[in-house]
C-alpha cells in the first residue's frame, strides 16, 4: 500500500495558522536529533502557532524544574516542512525523541513500527482519557502516542444575520440533547434562502483544503461508516452512505452554500463566514480567537445537526516518542506530564483547544477567549465514537481522503451521480486499502 501524508482533515483547521511561524528553527537549522543514551536530555519537534509555542514552552520549562538536570530541546518547525523532515530524520536514524503528529497520520507511523509502545510506561492511563481519544493513539491495541488535545466542528453563528432573517436567535439550540436534526437545520437553511440577498448564502460547509474527509461526519450521523468492522472492507455504499451524500448535494441544489465552496476550493469557510457572505458555517474550536477578533458582527458557537446521531470530525494532535530514542523512560515520562490534568488544562486554556481527558468537562478549563462558547465545543467532542476514531486513522485514509476530494467535487458541482460517487469511493477504498 502507498502511504503518503497529505494534509488531513486530522489536523484540519488546526494548521491554517501555523504554515508559516517566525522563529522557526527548521530541520536544516540544527536540532531534530535524539538525546543521547543515558543522558537527561530530549528533543522534541513540533508545528506550533503563536499560543501554542508559548504554552509549550511554559510547559516544557516546568517539567525542567520538576526534574532536576533534565533539559527538553524544543525545535519548532513549519507545518509544510513537518512530515517531510520526521521522515528524513527517522530513515537516518536522527530522528528526535518525541514529536508531534495529528491523530489522522499517527497511523501510519504506528503501523510502520516507528514509535515507540508506551503499553510499559502508561498502563494505568487509559481510563483518564476520553475512550475514543485513547483509540485514536492506539494501534492493534496498544498506546503509541498520548492523546494531547483535540479540536472538532460545531456550528458557528452570525446572530445578527438570523435575526434580520426572522430567526429567533434566543431559540438556538445549547447542547446535544437540543441539537437541530437535519429536517430542522434544512427549515432553517429555506427560511435563510429565501430572506437572503442571491450573493448571500445560508452556511458554508469546512471541507476545504484537505478538509473533504469532514464530509464523513454526515455519513455517521446518519450511523453509517466508511469501512465495515475489519477496518479494510467498503462500507460506503450503503443506506446511509446514499442519504449522507443525497443530503449534502442538495446544499448546492438549493444554494444553501456558496457554489465555489466545495471540496476544491482555495477560500476555507470561516473566510466566508467572516466577511458576511455566509450566515453560519461549520468550523473548529481552534478558530474561535481569530473569529472574535475578525469578525465584525454578533456571533455564537450551537452543535452540529443531527440525524440517527451526533457527530462531529476529530481534530488534534497526539504527542509520540520514536521508537529509537536513547531514553525511553525519560520521553514517557514527558509525555505523561504534558497530559496530566493541570498541563492538559493550562495548554487548552490557552489555546482554545479541547481537552482529551474524561476529568477536563467543560467547566474545567478555563478558556481564556469567549469562554462562553466553549462548552458547545466540548460537548460536541463527545460525540466521537471509537468506531468514528478507528475509520478516520486507518493508515490508508491519506490515500481516501484525496479520493473523497475528487469524488465530492464531482458529485456536488459536477453533477455525477450519488450511484457513481458512491461506487467509484468503494474502488478507491479498495484500492488504498490493499
Amino acid at each position: 500500500m502507498k502511504l503518503n501524508r497529505k494534509r488531513s482533515l486530522a489536523v484540519g483547521a488546526v494548521v491554517v495558522a501555523v504554515t508559516v511561524l517566525s522563529g522557526c528553527v527548521g530541520f536544516g537549522s540544527g536540532g531534530g536529533g535524539g538525546g543521547e543514551a543515558g543522558s537527561n536530555e530530549l528533543t522534541f519537534t513540533t508545528w506550533a502557532g503563536d499560543s501554542e509555542a508559548v504554552a509549550f514552552k511554559a510547559l516544557i520549562k516546568q517539567f525542567e524544574t520538576e526534574n532536576d538536570g533534565v533539559t527538553v530541546k524544543l525545535n519548532v518547525v513549519p507545518y509544510a516542512q513537518m512530515f517531510s523532515g520526521i521522515d528524513a530524520k527517522l530513515s537516518s536514524g536522527n530522528a528526535p525523541d518525541i514529536f508531534r503528529v495529528d491523530y489522522g497520520n499517527l497511523g501510519v507511523y504506528s503501523s510502520q513500527d516507528q514509535l515507540l509502545d508506551l503499553s510499559p510506561y502508561l498502563a494505568d492511563e487509559q481510563n483518564n482519557f476520553i475512550p475514543a481519544m485513547w483509540q485514536a493513539v492506539s494501534f492493534e491495541n496498544k498506546p503509541y502516542g498520548v492523546p494531547h488535545q483535540t479540536d472538532v466542528s460545531a456550528l458557528l453563528v452570525n446572530t445578527d444575520m438570523l435575526t434580520e432573517a426572522g430567526i429567533d436567535v434566543a431559540s438556538l439550540p445549547t447542547t446535544q440533547a437540543d441539537a437541530w436534526t437535519w429536517n430542522e437545520f434544512s427549515d432553517v437553511a429555506k427560511q435563510l434562502r429565501t430572506a437572503l440577498p442571491a450573493d448571500k448564502y445560508p452556511f458554508v460547509y469546512n471541507w476545504q483544503l484537505g478538509g473533504a474527509p469532514r464530509w464523513l461526519s454526515w455519513v455517521f450521523q446518519a450511523n453509517g461508516a466508511l469501512f465495515e468492522k475489519d477496518g479494510t472492507t467498503p462500507a460506503i455504499d450503503s443506506p446511509a452512505g446514499k442519504k449522507a451524500l443525497d443530503y449534502t448535494k442538495s446544499f448546492y441544489d438549493n444554494q444553501w452554500v456558496p457554489p465555489t465552496s466545495s471540496t476544491k476550493s482555495s477560500v476555507y469557510a470561516d473566510t466566508t463566514f467572516q466577511e458576511g457572505t455566509a450566515a453560519m458555517v461549520f468550523a473548529g474550536s481552534f478558530l474561535v480567537p481569530d473569529m472574535e477578533t475578525l469578525a465584525k458582527f454578533n456571533w455564537t458557537a450551537i452543535p452540529m445537526p443531527r440525524d440517527e446521531r451526533g457527530a462531529t470530525d476529530l481534530g488534534g494532535n497526539a504527542l509520540v516518542a520514536t521508537k529509537d530514542t536513547k531514553n525511553p523512560e525519560l520521553a514517557a515520562k514527558f509525555l505523561a506530564f504534558m497530559v496530566q490534568a493541570d498541563s492538559m488544562s493550562a495548554f487548552c486554556a490557552a489555546t482554545n483547544e479541547l481537552p482529551t481527558r474524561t476529568d477536563l468537562a467543560a467547566d474545567a478549563v478555563t478558556f481564556i477567549v469567549r469562554p462562553d462558547v466553549m462548552p458547545v465545543f466540548v460537548e460536541q467532542a463527545s460525540t466521537i465514537e471509537p468506531s468514528d476514531v478507528t475509520q478516520l486513522t486507518s493508515p490508508a485514509m491519506a490515500a481516501i481522503s484525496t479520493a473523497l476530494q475528487d469524488q465530492l467535487e464531482a458529485a456536488f458541482v459536477g453533477g455525477q451521480s450519488t450511484g457513481d460517487t458512491l461506487s467509484n469511493l468503494t474502488r478507491a477504498i479498495e484500492e488504498a486499502s490493499k
